[in-house]
């Protein structure tokens, strides 16, 4: 298991299209990858799941990789995250 904080950055945070964003880059990878924020914990190959987790602009988060490919998932997550989602 590897895991990191990150910092969402997008100012809407995770609304519809950088969930979505989030979420395909996820289901790229066999590892499970979640990510608490606030005491809870989100599935981040969920769309609802993200969503449900009200992420707003310059909330930390920390991703969570579990599996086979768990480093490859990480970086490619907090790549994403950092790139601002497609905005």
């Amino acid at each position: 298991m590897v895991s990191q904080k990150i910092t969402v950055n997008n100012p809407s945070g995770l609304h519809l299209r950088p969930a979505g964003i989030l979420c395909n880059e996820a289901i790229k990878y066999s590892s499970a990858i979640t990510f608490t924020f606030e005491g809870g914990t989100a599935n981040a190959k969920s769309v609802l799941s993200v969503l449900g987790a009200c992420v707003k602009c310059g909330d930390e988060i920390e991703l969570v990789c579990e599996g086979a490919d768990e480093q490859k998932a990480l970086k490619a997550l907090t790549d994403a995250i950092s790139s601002g989602l497609g905005e």
